[in-house]
């Protein structure tokens, strides 16, 4: 599965990724990672094994090749079992971030799609149940934003766990199966993209006397008339509360307003995003 936690700048995002993975702990609360509570040294967090991260811009040595690097940080910690592990797997995952041609070059001559994707080969270098990247693709290009997201599908699909925090909805929506919402250090929202969308369900109507049809509509529970001026004899209507189109036209049809014509207007993600992190009750 491919999570995406999103939220804008400063919501919390990368704060809640340290706790996961035992760089910092809360105050009042917990953390579980893969069913354990993460908590005390680093030595009793043994789930955190089985995780991979890269937090913020992974950090090279830039006069290494890639492949040194990597060999570096397979040597850097853990009993000798692992270590011995994490360095034959280096071949395996720059293969699979698609770096075996760049392996031997210097990591100062790298782009920065090239570094991202040598900083997800690090996180994966232990052969993760769980793989936790921070903004994986800040500050990359339309090329290098498409190699990491396919990338990313290619390990959800093949078993890897994936959670990735960003601020770019566009992105999250094209690869991720479920969205978490984050707004001032709130969960304020949870589901499939498709699944958030129906939070701003719309439609807009065209009706014989807009007068009538406003009476009836502010009766009806779950509706939002928002209004557009010069649109004649259209209205838009927002629904919520599972209302959903046929009430809306059973309830105008039966108080003797005329409806043309009713056509839903589907939310993008970034409409339900704005509405979860700027609304009226979203925890301040």
């Amino acid at each position: 599965m491919l999570y995406g936690f999103l939220g804008p700048n400063g919501a919390g995002k990368t704060t809640t990724i340290r706790m996961a993975v035992g760089l910092i702990f809360p105050t009042e609360g917990s953390v579980e990672v893969l069913g354990q509570p993460v908590r005390g040294s680093m030595e009793n967090l043994p789930s955190l094994r089985r995780v991979g991260a890269m937090i913020e811009e992974p950090a090279f040595w830039k006069y290494l090749s890639g492949r040194r690097n990597l060999e570096a940080y397979a040597r850097a910690a853990g009993p000798a079992a692992d270590r011995d592990r994490r360095l034959v797997r280096v071949p395996e995952v720059l293969r699979l971030v698609g770096l075996e041609e760049a392996a031997s070059k210097k990591v100062g001559a790298y782009s920065q799609g090239m570094r991202q994707r040598l900083g997800i080969a690090q996180a994966l270098l232990g052969e993760p149940d769980l793989l936790i990247l921070d903004e994986p693709t800040n500050g990359l290009d339309p090329q290098g934003m498409r190699e990491i997201r396919i990338l990313l599908r290619r390990l959800a699909d093949e078993g890897t766990t994936v959670f990735v925090s960003s601020h770019l909805l566009a992105e999250v929506e094209a690869m991720c199966d479920r969205v978490g919402v984050l707004a001032h250090g709130r969960l304020v929202a949870e589901g499939a993209p498709s699944e958030l969308r129906t939070l701003s369900d719309s439609i807009r109507i065209e009706v014989g006397d807009t007068a009538r049809a406003r009476e009836v509509l502010g009766g009806l529970s779950g509706v939002r008339i928002e209004d557009e001026p010069g649109i004649g004899r259209w209205l838009r209507v927002r629904l919520s509360d599972g209302t959903t189109a046929a009430a809306v036209n059973r309830a105008l049809v039966s108080a003797g307003v005329e409806v043309g014509a009713l056509i839903p207007e589907r939310a993008s993600l970034e409409d339900v995003f704005l509405s979860l992190v700027e609304g009226d009750d979203v925890p301040r």
